[in-house]
């Protein structure tokens, strides 16, 4: 009992001081967005920007992302090994990494044109789509380095976190953020307010590129320093590729490195439908971050300290330990999706025009991002829902069911695109991902039930149900506040959206607080429980 008390307590403290790093990092990638968005609005630089990032940005998520398949993989080995096996481990991983990963930077160099237009062909049917498209070939070049930082990054992230090192890994994103802004803050004092005229798009593309490659390199070498200086690993090369864990960590890391592929496959079809409806990229890529801002957050808060927590819980004697430990994870994605799903649905228009609407970033385009931020709150429980699933599979040394269900789910959203962009136009893109998230966590609940010999997954549906109706009422009388202060306000301004967003936000949060209260759900107590605690002292 008092190892479970102790666990808990520290999990806890891991969560908070993720949720603390990663607030940092998130809070100034937005204020990166807002920046590029008054310096360019939806016009081409960002519109290029999105298809040139679509292989880097690929990769980075892919390989170097926190909760992607290198960390995920690192972590599982090296949680189970002593801290002196782990450099040589490390070092051997980054050796044979490298080599893969060498080759693939050049081929980005000198592919870059037919990649872009195998990514959007639609660009090539208008004078404006082919400046697009020169400018995004140039990006792609520019950023093709990213392909083996990527990488890097990734076995960074997973070493430092196996060595109980949160901070860092949450808080890097951070410097990348940084150095675009101050890409960006150059380009400004080079040109002015002459930054938004669309003949300085290419100029505008290329300052975005190197600002992003500046900011991953800084990232990378910034976890090096520390895991570095932690023993855990140098630059040394080593070609030790026989020592049993490597093979631990690739028959990991093979798997779960496609089956995340296969999900940004499906981030490559939204785009290839998108070229062909104009800003519809660079709006998608507006909306994504609001709301990849909570969401990354909560989804580190919930998934790094549950992961190695899994990896310790694999073995059939502590399985009713991992099936509550699965319980805990997915109520607790309810229990913060769900509200902040339901407001972003009910105040997209405000929100979105208190955090873009200045400069190039004109009502018009406020209106077409907001349509798409309604669509993304629709999914956010099932996005982060199906990424605890995974890590399940993950930690049980199963990267293989992920695979086959990300497999499937590239055919199912090809087809949702394709129908649903018919009805709904471009949030239809976006509500074809939920569809797919939708079937990935069904499925993988049904596997998982039959893999554990029983998930118990029955004790949720009541409690997310419920959380869904609270959520649910929570969001309509926001929404209701939200129109009635917009009805009796007639010149509304930016101090106007922001006090309308704060107060129909936090009276919606305090509605949705109340409402739970009734339900007495364990995490909900032991989340207040905490927040009194910390308050204490």
């Amino acid at each position: 009992m008092s190892n479970s008390s102790k666990s808990s307590r520290s999990l806890a403290g891991i969560a908070g001081l993720v949720a603390i790093a990663t607030l940092v990092s998130k809070v100034a990638g937005l204020v990166r967005q807002q920046a590029i968005a008054a310096a360019f609005g939806v016009g081409p630089a960002v519109d290029a920007y999105t298809y040139a990032y679509v292989i880097p940005g690929f990769l980075l998520i892919l390989l170097g992302g926190i909760n992607g398949p290198f960390h995920s993989a690192i972590v599982s080995a090296l949680a189970k090994r002593k801290p002196e096996e782990a450099a040589p481990l490390v070092e051997t991983i980054t050796t044979l990494i490298s080599l893969i990963l060498l080759p693939v930077t050049l081929f980005l160099m000198v592919a870059a044109d037919p990649l872009i237009h195998l990514v959007a062909p639609g660009l090539l049917q208008t004078p404006e789509g082919l400046e697009i498209h020169a400018i995004a070939v140039e990006q792609l070049r520019i950023m093709a380095p990213l392909a083996l930082l990527a990488g890097w990054i990734g076995i960074g992230f997973g070493t430092l976190n196996a060595g109980d090192r949160y901070f860092l890994p949450s808080i890097s994103p951070l410097f990348s953020s940084l150095t675009i802004l101050a890409s960006l803050g150059a380009l400004f004092l080079q040109l002015g307010s002459d930054i938004i005229n669309p003949e300085y798009a290419r100029i505008g593309g290329q300052f975005l590129a190197w600002g992003t490659l500046g900011g991953a390199a800084i990232q990378w070498f910034a976890q090096l320093v520390v895991q570095w200086r932690s023993g855990l690993g140098t630059l040394r090369l080593r070609f030790q590729f026989r020592q049993p864990g490597v093979g631990q960590v690739l028959r990991v890391l093979g798997p779960a490195t496609l089956s995340s592929g296969m999900m940004q496959i499906n981030v490559y079809t939204d785009l290839f439908f998108a070229s062909f409806i104009p800003q519809t990229a660079s709006a998608l890529g507006y909306a994504g971050l609001l709301v990849q801002t909570p969401l990354g957050i909560l989804s580190n808060m919930l998934l790094v300290p549950l992961l190695p927590v899994f990896s310790r819980l694999t073995e059939p004697e502590n399985w009713p330990e991992l099936k509550q430990r699965i319980r805990q994870g997915m109520i607790l994605t309810a229990l913060t999706m769900l509200p902040l799903g339901g407001l972003m649905i009910a105040l997209s228009d405000a929100i979105v025009r208190v955090v873009y609407e200045r400069g190039a970033f004109n009502p018009q385009a406020s209106q077409f991002v907001s349509s798409l931020l309604v669509a993304y709150g629709i999914g956010m429980f099932v996005y982060l829902g199906r990424d605890v699933l995974v890590r399940v599979f993950y930690a049980l040394g199963d990267g293989q069911t992920p695979f086959r269900i990300s497999t499937i789910s590239i055919v199912l959203n090809g087809v949702l695109d394709y129908v649903l962009i018919q009805s709904f136009g471009a949030p239809g893109l976006v509500l074809a991902t939920v569809g797919v998230n939708l079937f990935s966590m069904v499925t993988m609940i049904i596997l998982l039930d039959r893999k554990i010999q029983g998930l118990r997954w029955q004790g949720w549906m009541i409690p997310i149900l419920s959380l869904t109706v609270v959520s649910a009422i929570a969001s309509a009388i926001a929404w209701f506040i939200n129109d009635t202060l917009e009805q009796l306000w007639t010149t509304p301004s930016f101090l106007f959206h922001l006090l309308q967003l704060s107060i129909s936000g936090s009276i919606g949060l305090g509605i949705f607080a109340l409402l739970c209260l009734p339900l007495k759900l364990p995490e909900t107590e032991a989340f207040i429980a905490r927040i009194r605690q910390k308050l204490g002292r």
